[in-house]
C-alpha cells in the first residue's frame, strides 16, 4: 500500500494557489524579482539601462502579471524562485517523502522542489518532472531505494545530476551527459540509495510522437496528424 504522502500528485506540495495573472504582489515579491535582476546584470545579462529601467518597474508592479514580464528572458539565480503569474511565494520542505509499492506517484507542473527527498520504490515507478518545477535552492540531494521499479527524473536544461553514490545490483542507470563549460547550473541533483532489479534514469522530455493515421485517412492517401506530447 502507497504511503499516504506518495498517493498525491505533485499539487500536494504546494501553497494555496488561485488562478488568473492579476493577483496582487507583496512587498517580498517585489523584493525577490528586485534580487534577481541584480543578479542578472552582475553577470552580464542586463545592461545599466536595462537594470534601471527594471528595477523601477519591479517596484512600482502591483501585479504577478506586472513582475513576471521582468524575469522573463533570465534564468534563476540559485536560491531565488521565479514568480509565477497567479502564485504565492514558496518555501521548500527540508524532507519530503515519497514511498510506493506497486504504484506510482508523481511530482509534475508547479510543484516547490524541497531540500531534500526520499524515495522508495517497490514493483512501481516514481516520476520528477522539473521542467516546470519551483527552484529555490541549488542543490536537491535524494536517498533512493529502488527495488524492481522505476524512479524517473525529467529535466530541464540547467539542470544536472549525479548518481556516483548508488549501490547496483542487476538494475540500470541512465543519466544525460553534463553540460558544457560555461552553461549556468539551476539546480544540481546528487542521488544516493540502491538499484536492485529496477532503474534509475534522468534526462530531458520525450520527443513529440507521431499520429497514427486511421484507416480511411490511409486509404485516402492522407498527411499524417500532427504530432503530439510523449
Amino acid at each position: 500500500m502507497a504511503d499516504p504522502e506518495s498517493s498525491r500528485g505533485g499539487q500536494g506540495d504546494l501553497p494555496a494557489v488561485v488562478a488568473g495573472q492579476e493577483l496582487r504582489a507583496s512587498h517580498a515579491d517585489r523584493d525577490q524579482v528586485v534580487e534577481l535582476l541584480r543578479v542578472a546584470a552582475g553577470d552580464g545579462r542586463l545592461s545599466a539601462e536595462e537594470l534601471d529601467d527594471r528595477l523601477e518597474r519591479a517596484l512600482t508592479a502591483r501585479t504577478y502579471a506586472e513582475l513576471a514580464t521582468l524575469t522573463a528572458d533570465l534564468p534563476a539565480a540559485p536560491g531565488t524562485a521565479v514568480v509565477a503569474p497567479g502564485a504565492v511565494s514558496a518555501t521548500p520542505k527540508d524532507l519530503v517523502r515519497i514511498h510506493v509499492r506497486g504504484s506510482s506517484a508523481s511530482r509534475d507542473g508547479g510543484w516547490v522542489v524541497p531540500k531534500a527527498l526520499d524515495i522508495k520504490v517497490k514493483g512501481g515507478g516514481v516520476t520528477l518532472d522539473f521542467t516546470e518545477a519551483v527552484i529555490t535552492q541549488p542543490l536537491l540531494r535524494i536517498t533512493a531505494e529502488v527495488t524492481g521499479g522505476g524512479l524517473r527524473l525529467i529535466t530541464r536544461p540547467g539542470i544536472v545530476v549525479d548518481a556516483d553514490d548508488i549501490s547496483l545490483n542487476g538494475g540500470g542507470l541512465e543519466l544525460p551527459e553534463p553540460p558544457g563549460p560555461g552553461v549556468p547550473v539551476l539546480l544540481r541533483v546528487e542521488i544516493a540509495g540502491s538499484v536492485r532489479g529496477g532503474g534509475i534514469s534522468a534526462g530531458p522530455p520525450a520527443p513529440p510522437r507521431p499520429r497514427r493515421r486511421t484507416f480511411w485517412q490511409w486509404l485516402r492517401r492522407a498527411p499524417r496528424p500532427p504530432a503530439i506530447a510523449a
